[in-house]
């Protein structure tokens, strides 16, 4: 989830994807190093944070940002993640798809504005 102006959405989303999939492996190495969920800062890209949240199951939550609040990104992090569970705990929902839920997608985004504006 985007959560910047649409002109600079549309001139770095390839952007930030790739950095985003260049920090999986430090967020790799970092899971076996530490019991905490959140990996807090992993790396960084010119002005760019990449922030980690890795749930018991290994399923990893990334953030690109510019320099957030760390109590913030937390908080954030651990409400995505209760959300998360709630997909996992609905009966239709098959592991390992894709989550297609707009509610989902919606909340998240609420949790974004909320936190990280």
């Amino acid at each position: 989830w985007d959560f910047v102006s649409s002109q600079k959405k549309d001139e770095s989303s390839h952007l930030n994807q790739f950095i985003i999939h260049a920090a999986l492996d430090i967020v790799e190495e970092q899971v076996w190093t530490t019991q905490a969920m959140h990996l807090k800062v992993v790396d960084k890209f010119n002005d760019l944070n990449i922030s980690a949240y890795v749930t018991a199951g290994h399923a990893k939550f990334m953030l690109l940002h510019e320099g957030r609040s760390e109590d913030n990104i937390n908080n954030f992090f651990r409400e995505v993640h209760d959300l998360y569970v709630k997909i996992l705990m609905n009966p239709f929902y098959q592991p390992d798809s894709v989550i297609s839920s707009s509610l989902f997608d919606q909340r998240v985004k609420m949790l974004g504005r909320k936190y990280l504006s």
